[in-house]
């Protein structure tokens, strides 16, 4: 590919799953040379370039580890040879054991090491990696959870990481800028193949029933909601930093009982 100085650039990580392939898209369609990184899988991650191509921009998948700093280095570099600048990374890879809170004996040591370092670690090694190639208004969007805010979600190791992330988010702002903002999204319970995968079937249906009776919108996200999110708040002219928002469909909010449906 040849250097383009004057098309933004997007890195995507975890681009091969439902949030990070809603989001590499959302990016092409406005423009976006893209760069998706993935981990395992392969073929996905080929098919999300194949639609990112067909918005006429360019794009390209790389396999590296990133809660790897060696990972997330031949990341940024990649993009960077390519088209030569990186104007917004979004950190949306993600791990998780479907643990029941309930459940702490089922817990490890190990399981909290392996989630962080996926979790909170790799979006720190991640900007730090970015930030060497990025120019004045660049981005970087952290794909959080609300469960780092409730406490709430499929394993202590997940919420405890994703709680990380957003102060890491927080700090970032202020180490960065002005140079480059930094913004998280929280999302609530999203519909897509992640969740279903983690849960199976019944527990999903079971626990998206209860996400849009409880919240006030009455429904839950898509991937492409947080898509929209992450593209908001990478706006070169926004004076938005330092955030951790919700995109939840009201759900933290929740539902006025008295209301009719």
């Amino acid at each position: 590919m040849n250097k383009v100085q004057n098309q933004k650039v997007a890195i995507v990580t975890g681009g091969a799953g439902d949030v990070g392939a809603a989001t590499a898209e959302f990016f092409a369609s406005r423009g976006y040379h893209v760069l998706i990184n993935y981990n395992r899988s392969k073929k996905r991650a080929e098919e999300v370039v194949e639609i990112c191509k067909s918005y006429g921009v360019e794009s390209t998948a790389i396999c590296a580890d990133v809660s790897s700093n060696e990972g997330c280095q031949e990341v940024a570099k990649a993009a960077n040879d390519a088209w030569g600048r990186i104007d917004v990374l979004v950190n949306s890879a993600g791990a998780t054991q479907f643990i029941p809170l309930t459940q702490l004996d089922d817990v490890q040591a190990e399981d909290f090491l392996k989630i962080y370092s996926v979790n909170a670690v790799g979006p720190f090694l991640m900007a730090r990696a970015v930030s060497k190639f990025m120019k004045e208004a660049g981005s970087i969007v952290n794909i959080s959870s609300i469960a780092g805010e409730t406490g709430r979600g499929s394993s202590y190791p997940y919420v405890l990481s994703k709680s990380a992330l957003n102060i890491l988010t927080v700090s970032l702002a202020r180490s960065l800028a002005p140079k480059i903002r930094v913004n998280a999204v929280m999302p609530g319970m999203i519909e897509g193949k992640w969740m279903l995968d983690g849960l199976g079937e019944d527990s999903y249906n079971r626990v998206k029933k209860d996400f849009i009776d409880l919240a006030a919108l009455g429904k839950i996200c898509r991937p492409q909601d947080i898509a929209g999110a992450a593209f908001w708040l990478s706006d070169p002219d926004s004076v938005v930093t330092g955030q951790v928002i919700k995109v939840d469909a009201g759900f933290t909010l929740g539902r006025d009982r008295n209301q009719s449906r």
